[in-house]
């Protein structure tokens, strides 16, 4: 999700071809968050991010990858290269700073399990922002809350691996060559890998070939779809603060059905 008050110009920049992002009053540490994102990314050494030329604390500067059409293997070189940033692991849950996924704060502190990590840093910093927002009624909360209680029931036990963390196919970008790269890194931390397959088929979804790719080289549980709703709930929760009641019904559908 790119934050909607960015203002994103391609321009030249040291006589090199560049994206320059800029939010006048950005958050603290925005541009930072999306600058170290990138970072950890590039040293995963798994899919191509843009470089990062300048940091400043209104403006980010970054190598302009280009815009092309998908080339033969897209797909597939999406799926290997997701599948190989999913198998660098951490001891725990969370990432050595906090990040911004689209323009909301979003809280990353080193947790021992992920249910915890989810609940707390997650589904419930939305939902209270929803109720104190008028958004969610004091019974939304209420089913918030069970589903919190339960996530040891509907999510199984996995490693924390390295995630973009706001991954819509948005994000997934065509380079100019017809290569895959990652961009708009401000949520990457350590996570659940299904959570993010969850947010890949949540605003669409990558064709056949993509999961071909990840699923023989990442082996995930066959049954993660059923659990997507429960990952995805976060992200609807998002949508619904920034972008107001359209998402209320998605969030009260997962609510009914898990909480």
């Amino acid at each position: 999700m790119t934050a909607g008050r960015q203002q994103i110009q391609h321009t030249t920049y040291r006589n090199l071809a560049v994206v320059v992002k800029r939010w006048p009053g950005a958050p603290a540490e925005f541009f930072t968050a999306e600058a170290t994102g990138l970072a950890t990314l590039a040293g995963a050494g798994a899919m191509r991010v843009p470089r990062v030329l300048a940091l400043e604390p209104e403006r980010l500067v970054l190598e302009d990858l280009g815009e092309g059409r998908p080339k033969e293997k897209f797909w597939t070189l999406a799926g290997e290269g997701l599948a190989a940033q999913h198998a660098l692991r951490n001891a725990r849950f969370g990432f050595k700073r906090d990040g911004f996924c689209g323009p909301t704060p979003q809280a990353n502190p080193w947790t021992d399990d992920g249910w915890t990590f989810f609940a707390e840093h997650r589904l419930r910093p939305q939902a209270r922002r929803a109720l104190d927002g008028g958004h969610l009624t004091a019974e939304d909360m209420d089913a918030v809350e069970r589903v919190c209680s339960r996530l040891h029931d509907l999510i199984p036990a996995q490693p924390a691996s390295l995630l973009h963390g706001d991954l819509w196919l948005g994000n997934l970008h065509c380079c100019a060559d017809g290569t895959p790269a990652l961009i708009d890194a401000g949520a990457v931390h350590f996570g659940w890998a299904e959570s993010e397959l969850a947010m890949l088929t949540l605003f669409g979804s990558p064709p056949d070939a993509f999961w071909r790719a990840y699923e023989a080289a990442a082996k995930p549980a066959p049954d993660w779809r059923e659990r997507a709703p429960v990952y995805n709930l976060y992200h609807l929760l998002n949508h619904l603060n920034l972008f107001g009641g359209s998402y209320l019904g998605g969030v009260r559908g997962v609510l009914q059905r898990f909480g």
